[in-house]
């Protein structure tokens, strides 16, 4: 766990609060007392008092200084309320305490998240870069944005597209709430409970969980460990099933790794274009390529619209990021309304935060890092 210099004197402020040294309504020592006892930087008494504010413990009177906030063992009462306990499904529970570690950092690869360590994580630069959106922007990122998401992130997002190939209709973007509701709205717009939908297997059970809150059935494709998805299998499942959608990840595949050739995923899109079937791709892991060029997308041979490709920053960049995006294709109109009804907007700063990393090109900077070290560890391993 990261130490600050702040925390020789916040330590000993929330211990004396704790222990009743400190009672509610008394005045803290001021931060030129605090520097010149610990020998900290004013920089570094400031932080420390934010995180003490942030915590709680101390409230920040304007032109009067700093004051104990907490009252320690007030007003409790000696009879607290019982409550039944919570049914939960095991399984489900199960699941979503190994995927969604949050009691401390970890520095270690963990193969229950697929979501990068706290050291690929650019921690400064993303706090940096917010705390400039928020002294830029002001009370603009306190109100909604577009339904569909900033107009300046959604064009930024299809001109990196043009990079590799695939060309994307900044209009039929959606900026979503990260990858999975991404996997909602495309899938709910597209089906209705009790259709039929080909997903690959195995897959993560996050994709699994959606499927089944939207009440469909599936029908599951094999994923070989070496040729990847099964492609010949699908072109039997659908002269005898009623399939409505195919999920599948062309890119690095969850947990296979697999890479889907350009052959196979032209003849994706083309399976969807002559079934008229929705192709419903997960480029999540696309841009964490480190050999040759970043790979293309069965977007990129697209000429009807029958493929929506989805995508997220929280892979890349930090879990914490919520950021997703949908490319709707022909479906935007049934893909706006699904969004609206989740969530009026994904959180502008967010959206703020990318448009400033992808206008500099740091979120670039980041990848090229965060390929190299992916890199290096695939050599230490192999």
């Amino acid at each position: 766990m990261q130490n600050f210099k702040y925390q020789i004197f916040t330590s000993v402020i929330e211990e004396k609060i704790k222990s009743g040294v400190f009672t509610s309504g008394d005045r803290l020592p001021s931060v030129r007392e605090i520097k010149e006892q610990y020998q900290l930087s004013i920089t570094s008494v400031q932080n420390g008092y934010d995180y003490l504010v942030m915590k709680g413990w101390v409230e920040n009177r304007p032109r009067s200084g700093f004051f104990v906030t907490v009252k320690i063992n007030e007003n409790i009462p000696e009879d607290l309320p019982t409550f039944s306990p919570v049914v939960r499904n095991l399984d489900f529970d199960k699941k979503v305490k190994l995927t969604s570690r949050s009691d401390k950092s970890f520095e270690q690869i963990s193969f229950n998240i697929a979501a990068p360590t706290d050291l690929l994580i650019p921690q400064k630069l993303i706090l940096r870069k917010m705390q400039e959106v928020i002294r830029k922007k002001g009370s603009s990122i306190l109100r909604y944005y577009p339904v569909n998401g900033s107009e300046i992130l959604r064009n930024q997002i299809a001109s990196r597209a043009t990079k590799f190939g695939c060309k994307i209709n900044a209009e039929q973007l959606i900026i979503t709430d990260g990858a999975l509701q991404a996997l909602y709205i495309a899938l709910a717009s597209v089906t209705q409970s009790g259709d039929v939908v080909a997903v690959e297997s195995p897959c993560v059970f996050s994709v699994l969980e959606v499927i089944s809150n939207l009440k469909l059935k599936i029908i599951e494709v094999p994923v070989h460990y070496k040729t990847g998805f099964d492609i010949d299998f699908l072109k039997d499942i659908l002269t005898e099933n009623n399939i409505r959608a195919v999920v599948v990840t062309p890119n690095f595949h969850n947990p296979t790794g697999i890479l889907i050739s350009d052959e196979t995923k032209k003849e994706l899109a083309l399976i969807a274009e002559n079934n008229e079937i929705p192709i419903i791709e997960n480029d999540i892991y696309g841009d964490l390529y480190f050999d040759g060029e970043r790979p293309s997308t069965i977007g990129n041979f697209d000429t009807e619209g029958w493929v929506m490709t989805y995508s997220s920053f929280s892979k890349t960049l930090a879990p914490g990021i919520r950021l997703g995006w949908l490319n709707t294709g022909r479906f935007f109109e049934q893909a706006e309304r699904i969004k609206f009804s989740l969530g009026r907007s994904v959180a502008p700063i967010f959206q703020e935060l990318m448009i400033e990393l992808l206008n500099e090109n740091s979120y670039d900077r980041h990848l090229r890092f965060f390929s190299k070290t992916i890199r290096n560890s695939m050599r230490r391993t192999s």
